[in-house]
């Protein structure tokens, strides 16, 4: 059919009406349902790009310094030994980082656990008379003080004498735990050692 020629068809079941198509039609037609198809792509892509720009949105954090100071003055290392004992004289150890602060100070803790990536907020209820009640957050997995605690405190250090110190005998006993030293008398001992020259602070007169 040439340029211009008119095609006629008669569809079944349309009694009496004749369609009339040109060759010019089929090319505006094929025109219209291509800018169509670029119009929905270009529409889908835009809504995509939305979805992931609303998940990617990030929590508050807070700078390293910042956890720093607290830690100096609010936070603690800790480390218990505790039975079982098995045949070799050895026992379980739980290592801790907490940092406690007062009720109304629950969002600084939020912030600190969003920077570091592990560890958990909890309320503290506190029994003693003019104690105010308080959040604490903690980090029990061995692997977070493993793999984040000790990384994050030996790259940013803690500035008060007392409390780097006992973060230094923290990391030797965590080291100590690691290479499986916590299964033999010997090492219990060790660390049970170290433990009692952990979080030593002398008042002021």
């Amino acid at each position: 059919m040439s340029h211009g020629e008119v095609m006629q068809k008669k569809p079944q079941g349309m009694s009496g009406i004749v369609l009339i198509v040109t060759q010019g039609d089929l090319v505006w037609y094929n025109r219209v349902m291509e800018t169509t198809r670029s119009q929905l792509r270009h529409s889908t892509h835009q809504k995509f790009c939305k979805i992931k720009f609303r998940r990617g949105r990030t929590k508050p954090t807070v700078s390293p310094d910042y956890i720093v100071g607290l830690t100096d003055g609010e936070g603690c290392f800790y480390v218990l030994v505790r039975p079982p004992y098995n045949r070799n004289g050895g026992a379980l150890v739980q290592l801790s980082f907490f940092i406690k602060v007062r009720e109304e100070d629950r969002g600084m803790l939020e912030k600190v656990k969003d920077t570091l990536e592990c560890g958990a907020v909890y309320f503290q209820h506190e029994m003693r008379a003019n104690h105010t009640q308080c959040y604490r957050y903690t980090v029990n997995s061995h692997r977070d003080i493993i793999g984040k605690i000790i990384p994050f405190f030996r790259v940013h250090p803690l500035q008060s004498k007392s409390k780097k110190k006992s973060f230094q005998i923290f990391y030797r006993i965590a080291d100590l735990v690691n290479k499986g030293k916590h299964h033999r008398k010997e090492g219990i001992g060790l660390i049970k050692q170290l433990k009692s020259k952990m979080n030593k602070t002398v008042g002021l007169a």
